[in-house]
């Protein structure tokens, strides 16, 4: 076995049943059903995409390996019930799937923030999915995979990042074809800076659109400060 073939085994081994985090902290939710409440966010390093929205660039690279135990305690220590694993794009680590179900395990409400670029089926169905549905303004649309609609229940949530008009006719096009709104909450967000909040929210209430808008309440209460 040649060096880097050593070196790569080696680092395969050492983090065999754990997770790279960039950070662990207590919250309101921002965003989706469960805003609001007190809630743990498990940020995980990483991700495969490079939404032009993206405000956690940050959680790219970097990080520090946690044994999935550590993790757990950590989250205990904090004294809350919710929980959202999130990125990054949490599914891009393998161990990600048996973290969720342990955090479920545990009696945590739990929830996962995806891309919608991965598949979602091993994901404990205990855990609410909340599939962020790419627009063409994200600069990623090509990456949405759409056999994830098909695992879609009632306890999940589908977000839009809305950029543009034309985003916004897209994802109305989307939620009329798959009627997502009969599946599950859907909910169209403004992406900072490209689309006024009351302007979404018009052509929301012109189209009688059947889905649920929303701001990012962490950012009204602290702007773009990183572990809020």
């Amino acid at each position: 076995m040649n060096a880097g073939a050593e070196a790569a085994s080696a680092l395969a081994t050492a983090s065999a049943g754990r997770l790279k985090l960039t950070e662990i902290f207590l919250s309101l939710q921002g965003e989706a059903r469960e805003a609001g409440w007190p809630t743990v966010f498990v940020r995980l390093t990483g991700c495969p995409l490079r939404c032009q929205y993206c405000d956690t660039t940050y959680a790219f690279h970097g990080g520090q390996w946690w044994t999935q135990e550590a993790i757990l305690d950590k989250v205990a220590a904090f004294g809350a019930r919710h929980v959202c694993v999130t990125g990054g794009e949490p599914l891009a680590q393998k161990e990600c799937i048996p973290l969720l179900a342990r955090l479920c395990d545990a009696g945590h409400a739990v929830s996962l923030e995806t891309s919608g670029a991965l598949d979602i089926a091993a994901v404990d169905p205990r855990v609410s999915r909340v599939l962020d549905i790419k627009t063409p303004g994200s600069g990623e649309v090509v990456r949405n995979l759409w056999s994830n609609l098909d695992h879609l229940t009632a306890h999940d949530q589908i977000k839009f990042v809305i950029c543009s008009r034309e985003d916004f006719d897209w994802a109305r096009g989307v939620l009329e074809k798959h009627r997502l709104d009969a599946i599950c909450d859907v909910f169209f967000s403004p992406s900072f800076g490209k689309v006024q909040a009351r302007e979404l929210a018009e052509w929301i209430l012109a189209e009688r659109l059947p889905v649920r808008f929303q701001m990012q309440l962490h950012k009204i209460l602290w702007g773009d400060e990183p572990g809020r």
